[in-house]
């Protein structure tokens, strides 16, 4: 009996097929993920919402894979092949890749030679051999010469014949099944530097002559190997296991022997059939299987990579935000000059400038006196520096700002610019500063990230923020899918402001598109602020779907209903009443009144709408009404007099901001331009098979230096503060061998592991790309990084360009 989609992914998940059922069926009624795990528990029994993605993917990837089978028992049936037992053998297949083996044989195709064979007739002779190895080949086919039929002698039909018996072997799918999975288990993949290579490919170097088994490939080396392939400097080979020292037949060529019952019994066909089971497995098997299984090492390390991707965003999206403070955001330059942009407590811009204190203009005194003026004037209370270009300069200038101007009661942090270029010349930032300078647009982008780091990044494509592996050799709608998911799961979760929330932001949220945030945010304009979330049904094609799902999402401060406020869904808010009713109050004094609400039994309030699940939920955010699952704001402490690499020595103990974290490790800012590398090995006292068990973007460590390679700006870090630091050059050997890992990304820095705002900028003279620095007051020293300033782009940061470390703008 056929196992049902929901049947099989429940059995996938562990969970029961109702739960699955009832999930399906809010899918395609339009609910979204979020919507579904925090406002429909009791439909699917407490499914949350990692559970749902996983649900929904596998329902997408088995309803493909149901239309194709229906495709192919069409195009089977009409072609009059169809049997019961093959029906069954389709309706059986479980994955795309058995269903395609099955399929092989009948599916059309152009002229083979074992079709213009069958055409001459050779098909019996095929068959003649196969069964009765006895009869002596060219015996048997010099009764099918043929020169009509293009069969000129008996050397010509037994040519046919092999042709026929060997697309035979190929298509036969059980067998091809299982040769695939034992060269997936046994074989491994192989590259070499092509000739004359060496010298242009260089950043290929550790897979000039490299062989790994297919199971033990991290992604990032499968991806790394294909583009060295793509690039003409490598060619890979996949080979079926290692060589065997004795000679003879290879595994696979006897299990396909054994398969069709070809054994060396001294008889005179044996022979002939066993070159043609070796031409059989040289020819075609091996060539289809190669392909099969290139693909499958590509879509594995892609799924890795994705999911590395998906991951750190998810951490960058919900680090802590400074809050609603005023902030002047600098985006610093040389020749350019340093742009500046006031930004208020809500995000909205009340000043810009554009400063000159570094070289060639020098103008240092000036640009000192116009920020005291901008601050006194806007009161602001934070600098967000952008860490690109002259980062270090001007980290030095708001320093001693901050120094002169104690009275202003001042704080600096460095914040990533990635992705701020590509914001500035956005179509909405065209449409949010139609007046404004292109140049200053990244610096309002950089003071508003540092206030909430999620709002202002959901303006900006996720691919965009730099914190991916190799993501321009994904899978376009891999990727998106991926990281749009995780977007949505991020604002869902923290909640939108709907009378601030731009239109980006609110096109996030559940069951709103892009037009329809575009209403709202028009409407609101129009109208003034909601006053509560009812109104949002005056919204122009705000249906009643869309409120549902988008309603519990947005939040309206000091409306008409204190609920507005919260998370809970206005559908529920009969049951807040029931409360209210309980306990003889207000909504308002009930709210945060964490005394009478805990006395208050959850299952006094359940009834046929709302189960146990959501009265609990209701009862918790009465408690804290809006709260933001964000972490504290906070900021690392660098080490004052450490700014630079070359300040650095094995044995010293840092603190750092983690910007990225890759399979074989984390990158840290420890403040001195570039970021150090923790190996997967130095992470933990114990094994660490995935980093992000231990790290996370944003998080705050400490560290020991291990090693500075102070010529290729590299720096081995280690979380294990009883390490003993390396001689120089001393880095663990795998740790080299990953950093060279890293490096085989040969597309300029803009480009790699995700764009950074340097793509589309032409650059500047300086060239250098400078990074935070230390000092550990908050009115002294370098500005201290926080948890979203870990957007950085970590290969650029690491030191991986080129022997210089050249980025540029």
């Amino acid at each position: 009996m056929t196992t049902s989609i929901e049947g099989r992914i429940a059995e996938e998940l562990g969970v029961r097929e109702r739960q699955v059922k009832a999930a399906v069926e809010l899918l395609d009624g339009g609910s979204t993920v979020p919507f579904i795990a925090r406002y429909r528990k009791e439909a699917t029994e407490m499914l949350d919402d990692a559970q749902l993605r996983t649900l929904e993917e596998r329902l997408r990837y088995l309803r493909e894979l149901e239309d194709r089978r229906t495709a192919v028992l069409d195009s089977v049936r009409e072609q009059g092949k169809l049997t019961e037992a093959l029906e069954a053998r389709i309706r059986a297949a479980d994955t795309k890749a058995r269903l395609e083996d099955i399929y092989l044989p009948f599916k059309p195709k152009r002229r083979t030679k074992a079709q213009i064979a069958r055409e001459a007739g050779l098909e019996p002779l095929a068959d003649g051999l196969l069964g009765d190895p006895s009869v002596e080949p060219l015996a048997a086919a010099a009764a099918f010469v043929d020169a009509d039929k293009g069969v000129a002698d008996p050397a010509a039909a037994l040519d046919g014949a092999r042709s026929i018996l060997a697309e035979r072997f190929s298509e036969d799918a059980d067998l091809i099944g299982e040769l695939r999975e034992r060269m997936w288990t046994k074989g491994r993949l192989a590259a070499k530097v092509r000739a004359g290579k060496e010298e242009a490919g260089a950043k290929f170097a550790d897979y000039f002559d490299f062989t790994e088994p297919f199971t033990a490939l991290p992604s990032h080396r499968v991806l790394a190997m294909l583009r060295g392939e793509k690039e003409e400097v490598l060619d890979l080979v996949l080979e079926p296991e290692e060589p065997s020292p004795e000679p003879g037949p290879s595994t696979y060529e006897n299990m396909v022997a054994r398969r069709f019952g070809v054994a060396d019994r001294g008889r005179p066909g044996d022979k002939w059939l066993a070159d043609t089971v070796r031409w059989a497995w040289r020819t075609r098997i091996l060539v289809h299987l190669g392909i099969d299984l290139r693909l499958r090492l590509r879509t594995a390390a892609e799924d890795e990579a994705v999911r590395v991707f998906a991951a750190n965003l998810r951490d960058l999206l919900l680090a802590a935000p400074a809050g609603t403070r005023a902030t002047l955001g600098l985006d610093p330059g040389f020749r350019t000059g340093v742009k500046v942009a006031v930004v208020d407590a809500t995000g909205k811009v009340v000043a810009t400038e554009v400063i000159h204190p570094h070289v060639p203009a020098n103008k240092w005194d000036q640009a000192l006196a116009k920020l005291a003026g901008l601050c006194k004037e806007h009161a602001v209370e934070l600098i967000a520096i952008g860490n690109g270009t002259a980062s270090r300069e001007t980290d030095k200038l708001a320093g001693e700002l901050i120094d002169k101007h104690p009275e202003l009661n001042l704080a600096k942090v460095m914040v990533s610019e990635a992705g701020a270029s590509v914001y500035s010349a956005s179509a909405f930032a065209s449409q949010e500063f139609p007046d404004m300078d292109v140049s200053l647009r990244g610096a309002v982008s950089i003071a508003r990230r540092l206030q909430d780091p999620l709002a202002e990044l959901v303006k900006i494509d996720p691919k965009s923020i730099g914190v991916g592996q190799y993501q321009h050799d994904l899978s376009e709608v891999k990727l998106s899918r991926s990281l749009d998911a995780v977007v949505e799961d991020c604002v869902n979760g923290v909640g939108v402001d709907v009378n601030t929330a731009s239109a980006p932001l609110l096109s996030r949220v559940s069951g709103i598109s892009s037009g329809l945030a575009e209403n709202i945010v028009a409407h609101r304009d129009g109208n003034g602020p909601f006053r509560s979330r009812r109104a949002l049904k005056d919204v122009p094609r705000l249906g009643p779907k869309a409120y549902e799902q988008c309603a519990g999402f947005l939040r309206i401060r000091d409306g008409e209903d204190p609920l507005d406020a919260s998370s809970v869904h206005p559908e529920a808010y009969p049951v807040v009443r029931r409360m209210v009713k309980t306990t003889g109050s207000e909504v308002a004094s009930l709210i945060g009144n964490t005394g009478v609400l805990r006395s208050l039994r959850p299952d006094d309030f359940v009834d046929e709408t709302f189960g146990l699940p959501t009265v609990t939920d209701i009862l918790r955010e009465l408690e804290k009404p809006g709260r933001d699952p964000r972490p504290a704001f906070k900021t690392a402490t660098f080490k004052e007099g450490v700014e630079k690499i070359g300040d650095l020595e094995p044995g010293m103990v840092l603190e750092g901001v983690v910007t990225n974290v890759a399979a074989f490790g984390a990158f840290i800012d420890i403040g001195v331009h570039q970021d150090g590398l923790a190996h997967v090995s130095a992470l933990s006292k114990t094994f660490v098979k995935d980093p992000r068990d231990v790290v996370k973007p944003g998080d705050i460590v400490k560290v020991k230096v291990l090693d500075v390679d102070v010529p290729r700006k590299r720096i081995s870090l280690t979380l294990r503060l009883d390490d003993d630091a390396s001689a120089p050059g001393g880095a663990p050997k795998r740790e080299r061998a990953e950093r060279g890992a890293r490096a085989q990304d040969g597309r300029p820095p803009q480009q790699r592991q995700g764009q950074t705002r340097d793509q589309g900028r032409r650059p500047r003279g300086d060239g250098n790309v400078a990074q935070p620095a230390g000092g550990n007051r908050p009115a002294r020293g370098a500005a201290p990084a926080t948890s979203n300033s870990a957007m950085a782009d970590a290969l650029r940061k690491a030191g991986l360009l080129d022997p210089k470390g050249r980025g540029g703008r």
